[in-house]
């Protein structure tokens, strides 16, 4: 670790982190003026700031260090299933997604010696680099099931290569068939076990441990237990060789007892910089631009209301920093009905800003505003939404590295065993 600097040292710290000046005004939100007069020695900065970039450092070093395995990252959207693996210890060798704003977003948060790949139906399993670890957040679409025996009538392929063909779990089987990685990590909404009168989950669950070989077990966490949002995803763990990996010993804290919204929310009072477009002024407002007009104000209230009447639970989510989210969804940025942000009795409501959803999906900390948004406030809004909760990838990440790092070491004895 490393270990308080003076103010002289400051350039020398910043030169270690590889942080330039302009990065360092975003991240930190100051004038270049104030970091010249720290790299001067003119005046000093807080701990917290020696803190934030000696962590940049400490980062920066992991990742030159020996990785403790290798993964890809398929269907990457905006990485959010590679930082709970990076966190490990992992090195991503390989990144496809096939949205140009979510390569936009992935590339300005992410150290890549890679370039980040697109459609991954085009792309060949032999052209992907070998790698002990597979994750993918793959969209859900329906299977058709039909009878081997019908198939093998008409001289037709069974197996995955039937039940999947033309869905995106296609891809990601004919991958693992292809490299036999250590370990795998899928990610999907929580009605994926329902989907398709739970045909789809069977197909999936068939393909992994019956035609691929693979340990599986998958498991419903709801975000709840670590950011104010309610939203349950279904993840799906395999490794290569039998071992005795369980979700159910994998702690998650009571969600009744997670964090509010107020733990995402700008401040509004001057204790965070403002960074616009989402915030300004000395207090560090949100801007106006997030507040509701009084017509789309009007219609959400009259919408909810025609509902309400015919007994229908339809209508807008609207929310005190004291309380819990519903689901963000990729879709709001249309009207932002799902979650409202309360001004008082006598104000419109806002939307949240592409920060505070940043926060909401865990990206960012409280306070924080350090994962890059480089896109505009729709494409933003989208990605986030499509998002999976960090620190619920954290938590699983954790859960299989000993698993993970078991195999990958059982392999690297069996090789030098063998060279030797």
């Amino acid at each position: 670790m490393l270990t308080p600097v003076q103010n002289h040292d400051f350039a020398s710290l910043r030169a270690l982190s590889g942080l330039t000046i302009p990065e360092l005004v975003d991240i930190l939100g100051v004038s270049e003026r104030t970091l010249y007069r720290w790299e001067s020695g003119e005046t000093m900065p807080k701990k917290g700031i020696i803190n934030l970039i000696q962590e940049r450092v400490a980062q920066k070093n992991r990742r030159n260090a020996q990785p403790g395995f290798t993964f890809i990252d398929l269907f990457a959207g905006i990485g959010g299933l590679r930082r709970g693996f990076d966190l490990i210890g992992g090195k991503c060798v390989f990144t496809s997604e096939w949205d140009k704003y979510a390569q936009m977003t992935y590339k300005a948060n992410y150290p890549c010696d890679h370039d980040v790949a697109g459609d991954i139906t085009k792309i060949e399993a032999e052209d992907i680099p070998r790698h002990d670890v597979l994750l993918a957040g793959f969209p859900c679409q329906p299977f058709s099931i039909a009878g081997v025996s019908k198939k093998n009538s008409l001289g037709r392929l069974h197996g995955f290569r039937c039940d999947a063909q033309g869905t995106l779990f296609f891809d990601v089987a004919r991958i693992i068939e292809h490299h036999k990685p250590r370990a795998f990590l899928l990610e999907n909404v929580k009605n994926l076990a329902s989907h398709d009168q739970g045909r789809t989950l069977e197909v999936i669950y068939r393909t992994l441990t019956e035609e691929l070989g693979y340990h599986v077990d998958y498991r419903v966490i709801n975000g709840k237990s670590f950011v104010p949002q309610n939203r349950e995803r279904i993840f799906i763990a395999g490794f290569r060789e039998d071992c005795d990996f369980s979700f159910d010993d994998l702690y998650i804290p009571d969600a009744e007892n997670g964090p509010v919204l107020a733990s995402v929310l700008h401040p509004e009072n001057g204790s965070e910089n403002a960074e616009e477009p989402f915030t300004e002024g000395t207090n560090a407002k949100v801007s106006e631009k997030y507040v509701l007009s009084d017509h789309l104000w009007r219609y959400l209230q009259n919408y909810a209301e025609k509902h309400r009447a015919k007994g229908n639970g339809f209508g807008f989510g609207l929310c005190t920093p004291e309380d819990v989210a519903r689901t963000l969804s990729a879709r709001y940025y249309k009207d932002g009905s799902e979650i409202l942000i309360s001004r008082g009795s006598k104000k419109n409501p806002r939307r949240l800003t592409p920060r505070e959803c940043a926060r909401l999906m865990g990206f960012d900390c409280f306070g924080q505003s350090e994962f890059k948004i480089p896109v505009s406030d729709t494409q933003a809004y989208k990605q986030f939404g499509n998002a999976v909760v960090v620190p619920v990838v954290e938590a699983v990440a954790k859960h299989m590295q000993p698993f993970i790092v078991e195999e990958v070491e059982s392999t690297r004895k069996e090789k030098i065993s063998a060279s030797g």
